[in-house]
């Protein structure tokens, strides 16, 4: 595939056959020109959870500092790692709990918290914006609100822009420079449909395959319902869930025209999305308010709980696990967790070793 008006286009589609080896099919990657082809082994794009040292951080992970600031995490690939955001009754962050202060169950059953930390993990981000035709308006007030969550977010963050019409385009690959990541939003061509489901499949393949950090998000924004796409809205997250992230934040831009019916299945389906993965789904009544809210997703991103734990059940059991987070303490009245609510478990149990060079 050539390169068009420096620009890296890359198609994002996912052709599947047959649903039942959906499971084992694998986006091709966005920075490779190629045809869509099947992972030798999907397993292995398993994003892991770094230790990090201090008072609040207790793992059985081990990190080993290597030369040039890199550093590698080594950990079982059969760990399950949440990252779970806590709200009191009244909708503020609560940044002050202990590992004490967690319960964790799947299926049911409670579990042994095996690793737990309360730090600003520096993110692998996926910027995924609606580049259809009825998103020409509303660009120049998206892209401003980008970047302030960039901004705002920890500036040892890398991230990577993707537009999307009927097809996607990767229009700047993992970076941490904010003057990169604008000429990227800058590619501005609206028209055409909405594929949203096939560029957050393949951005979410394109994290597991190539963030150099193992926390990771994904911000989507979008003003309408998918009617491009060669998944569905229950493929989609089920590829998502078997990457076993990343987290998902949508911005729905349902206003003014796009309300009535398409607009109510457009948000349910941005609804679904965040919640099943962890994340949060916004709908302004405004443009004006797009860049606050961008500003309280780089809040929430930089102030989660990562907490780990080894399943009850053995990996080779397969089947999707329900999971559960529960937090209490004695100063906090009702307290809400909100974390992905399951995931498909890895069939392996070796050993990972995942190498990380910081920038």
């Amino acid at each position: 595939m050539r390169l068009c008006n420096n620009r890296k286009v890359f198609l994002l589609f996912l052709f599947i056959t047959w649903l039942p080896i959906f499971a084992q099919q694998q986006q091709p990657p966005l920075n490779v020109d190629r045809d869509p082809v099947v992972s030798p082994d999907a397993a292995d794009n398993q994003p892991i959870s770094p230790t990090v040292s201090g008072k609040n951080a207790q793992s059985s992970e081990t990190l080993q500092h290597g030369q040039h600031g890199g550093f590698t995490f080594r950990r079982d690939v059969d760990e399950v790692v949440l990252n779970a955001a806590v709200l009191d009754d009244h909708g503020h962050l609560v940044n002050d709990l202990t590992k004490d202060d967690f319960h964790v169950f799947e299926d049911g059953v409670q579990q042994t918290i095996s690793s737990f930390q309360h730090q600003d993990i520096p993110v692998s981000m996926g910027i995924i914006i609606d580049n259809s035709g009825s998103m020409r308006d509303k660009r120049a007030a998206v892209n401003s609100a980008a970047l302030d969550l960039v901004r705002a977010s920890n500036p040892e963050d890398e991230a990577f822009i993707v537009n999307f019409s009927d097809e996607a385009f990767i229009d700047q690959d993992f970076t941490s420079s904010i003057n990169k990541l604008q000429d990227g939003l800058a590619h501005i061509d609206s028209k055409g449909g909405t594929a949203l489901y096939d560029a957050i499949v393949a951005s979410a393949d394109h994290l597991a395959q190539d963030a150099k950090r193992p926390k990771q998000v994904l911000l989507v924004v979008t003003d309408g319902e998918d009617n491009a796409s060669s998944l569905n809205l229950e493929q989609t997250i089920r590829r998502v869930q078997d990457l076993q992230g990343p987290v998902v934040y949508s911005i729905g831009l349902l206003f003014g025209d796009s309300g009535g019916r398409e607009g109510r299945r457009a948000k349910r389906a941005l609804q679904l999305l965040s919640s099943e993965t962890g994340g949060m789904a916004y709908f302004p009544h405004s443009l004006s308010e797009v860049d606050q809210i961008c500003a309280e997703v780089a809040h929430d991103i930089r102030n989660q709980y990562t907490i780990g734990y080894h399943s009850t059940k053995p990996p080779s059991l397969g089947g999707y696990r329900m999971v559960k987070v529960v937090a209490s303490a004695p100063k906090h009245g009702k307290l809400i967790v909100r974390t992905r609510t399951g995931y498909y478990p890895k069939t392996t149990n070796k050993s990972q070793t995942a190498d990380s060079q910081s920038k």
